[in-house]
């Protein structure tokens, strides 16, 4: 059974995509309405690999701390254990939600999907 808040999201995230023609939201809609078990990990290390200074980061799964981040990110996820959090915040990172990424970003432009 999914989440109630899941599935206003992935509403949320499907009118956006079709309001603003970015493909990117409807992309994410579809991995917020996956099970659980389908979702994905990916570790603060890795994040820090793939990314550069001042990135905007969407991946659709959780966020774990292992590892450490050498540069700030602005960053959205379904998911952010504590360690993790405490890790991007620390750097001069930013967690924002959905609606605050699709505020500043309505078509998806300058935002990274991982995963």
């Amino acid at each position: 059974m999914t989440n109630q808040v899941v599935i206003r999201m992935a509403k949320d995230l499907k009118k956006a995509s079709t309001k603003n023609d970015a493909p990117i939201w409807a992309k994410l809609s579809e991995y917020a309405l996956k099970p659980s078990i389908a979702r994905r990990h990916i570790n603060v290390k890795r994040i820090s690999q793939l990314t550069k200074d001042s990135d905007t980061v969407v991946f659709p799964g959780k966020i774990l701390g292992t590892g450490d981040i050498d540069h700030k990110i602005t960053l959205c996820s379904f998911s952010i254990s504590t360690s993790a959090a405490t890790k991007i915040l620390e750097k001069g990172g930013k967690i924002v939600s959905f609606s605050e990424l699709i505020e500043k970003h309505p078509t998806g432009k300058g935002v990274t999907l991982l995963g």
